[in-house]
């Protein structure tokens, strides 16, 4: 008699008891050490580009690039009663940003430089070690970005969870309503890459590609083996403004991928990148 009545008890019991949560292996060993390898090179890059950057603070569209042409963006300090004022224009605007990009106060000092020390690789000003950081890790980059290219289409990898097929695409107008309302992906949906997914990660491997292109195009050493490569991009100055944009966007897309870890949960998101494993998300519908 005990024994049958506990037995709705156990069953209702196991009823409420809230399920397992389903852990898949999401990230290969190559995916997770090119993945954090990206990170210490373009962390490093882009500290060290701005620092290179500071010592001409100006981008031109062209080959020359000089002070008698017209730049298409600068970041300036000029002298104004009240004291140096940081001055950044853009295709002819003026914005006043001192505080930040042009005038800067550091350790109580004021600073008349295009970018703030504490964005910087050096920290203080220094052409010639900042082209050091800047060149070591931009092979860093390549070699690891050709490592997981090859290895992509190898595996099929690119092909499989990269590249967006027609029904991707169709859910694109669904996918960005659902980021809209902060509606994250659940169940089965959440075992692959979502179409914004997919098209994020495409644009930053053509990112990381044109900054490559881009770089040597503005090495003279390069050049001699590949003068193609101006032609290509319009010249040095060119090349060097689509790098910066470039970078610019890389930057882009950092800051929002950061956002959506931490809106779809920063610890599973981290430790999948860590261990290669996912708690899948349970679909509550």
């Amino acid at each position: 008699m005990t024994a049958t009545a506990d037995a709705p008890a156990a069953a209702d019991g196991a009823a409420r008891r809230p399920p397992r949560r389903e852990v898949i292996y999401r990230h290969t060993v190559l995916v997770r050490l090119t993945h954090w390898l990206n990170v210490l090179a373009i962390v490093v890059m882009l500290g060290s580009g701005l620092n290179i950057f500071n010592a001409h603070p100006h981008l031109y569209w062209g080959q020359k690039g000089s002070e008698l042409d017209r730049p298409f963006l600068s970041i300036d300090a000029v002298e104004a009663a009240s004291g140096p004022r940081g001055v950044t224009t853009v295709a002819g605007a003026k914005f006043d940003t001192t505080g930040f990009l042009g005038v800067a106060v550091d350790k109580g000092q004021t600073l008349q430089k295009a970018w703030p020390s504490w964005m910087t690789i050096p920290s203080y000003q220094d052409l010639a070690n900042a082209r050091h950081w800047h060149f070591l890790f931009a092979w860093v980059l390549a070699v690891n970005g050709a490592a997981y290219l090859i290895w992509g289409v190898v595996s099929r990898h690119l092909k499989r969870d990269i590249w967006p097929t027609g029904r991707d695409l169709a859910s694109l107008p669904q996918s960005i309503l659902d980021h809209i309302r902060l509606r994250h992906p659940t169940g089965e949906a959440a075992k692959r890459y979502n179409i914004l997914q997919r098209l994020a990660y495409l644009g930053v491997i053509i990112l990381i590609s044109l900054m490559v292109l881009t770089g040597l195009t503005m090495s003279p050493g390069f050049d001699a083996f590949a003068p193609w490569l101006l032609d290509l991009f319009g010249g040095r100055q060119s090349a060097r403004s689509i790098h910066f944009l470039c970078a610019s966007g890389i930057v882009a897309f950092v800051t929002v991928h950061l956002i959506e870890v931490v809106l779809a949960g920063p610890i599973n998101e981290v430790m999948s990148m860590i261990t290669g494993r996912y708690a899948v998300p349970p679909d509550h519908s």
